[in-house]
């Protein structure tokens, strides 16, 4: 419950920060992706109707709170259901909806003395999603707080490249599971590119190497392994309100999978672009 209480707290703040007025530079895009198909009743064939659905959310909010500090919110969110046709007895009916994909991922970054090449900072982040299998909200959850130093490695009028090294502490939660905390070094690189007014790409990748961790031996040392991030999303506006969007994640976390797991999330629709 502490943790739900952590992200609203978290979330509300970085709503606020795009909300207030002042010095903000602020953006927001929301989209929504939508595909359907049906078929009637003397349809000679076994193809059965579609609804698929996804709503998705990128919002920023940075501002110079003096001459050599600046404080960056960033709040993602992505949910989609798909709703299909099943046979009964009586025809053909609807199914309960399934949920497609469900991510919400906050962070807030504080840099300081940013006129130097070196820039200390401070972050919070929290991953979770809307709610798990049984409806139960904002778990499981994923809260990084963490400390350590930056540097701008590229900026010019098309390309934004950060990367940042720091100490970091981590709290696993879930649903009625004992939370689980580790602490180790944190990675961030952030990578912004426009290749034309059309297309861009914004890809983040972040790696943790946990030393320490609260789980005992019983659990085995699948936590010492390291864990990694990668996520990019390719942009392309085709005209002011339509935008089609590829979105590509590759995760490693050896305490969840040997193996490393991938998602991609492809969708064409609407666009709005409240800043």
């Amino acid at each position: 419950m502490k943790s739900k209480s952590v992200v609203i707290a978290a979330a509300l703040v970085c709503v606020a920060s795009v909300a207030a007025a002042g010095e903000w530079q602020k953006s927001a895009d929301l989209g929504l992706m939508f595909s359907q198909s049906g078929y009637s009743g003397s349809w000679a064939g076994s193809e059965l109707g579609t609804v698929v659905w996804t709503f998705s959310g990128d919002i920023a909010a940075q501002k110079d709170l003096n001459a050599s500090t600046n404080w960056k919110n960033t709040l993602k969110l992505t949910y989609g259901q798909t709703h299909q046709e099943r046979e009964t007895a009586s025809g053909k009916a609807w199914a309960s909806p399934l949920k497609s994909t469900d991510r919400i991922f906050l962070e807030s970054l504080l840099r300081f003395g940013v006129e130097r090449p070196i820039t200390p900072y401070a972050a919070f982040a929290a991953e979770t999603q809307f709610h798990d299998a049984d409806k139960h909200p904002l778990t499981p959850a994923l809260l990084t707080e963490s400390a350590g130093v930056g540097r701008q490695l590229l900026k010019n009028e098309t390309t934004d490249l950060t990367t940042r090294v720091g100490l970091g502490v981590r709290q696993r939660t879930a649903y009625r599971v004992a939370t689980v905390q580790d602490a180790g070094l944190e990675w961030v690189s952030d990578l912004t590119h426009t290749f034309n007014p059309q297309l861009n790409v914004v890809s983040k990748l972040r790696v943790f190497q946990a030393v320490t961790s609260s789980l005992d031996d019983t659990y085995g040392d699948d936590w010492q392994g390291t864990d990694a991030a990668l996520e990019t999303k390719f942009s392309a506006q085709v005209s002011k309100y339509i935008q089609t969007t590829l979105f590509l994640e590759w995760l490693y976390d050896r305490e969840i999978s040997d193996s490393g797991r991938w998602r991609e999330i492809f969708g064409f629709g609407v666009t709005y672009k409240l800043f």
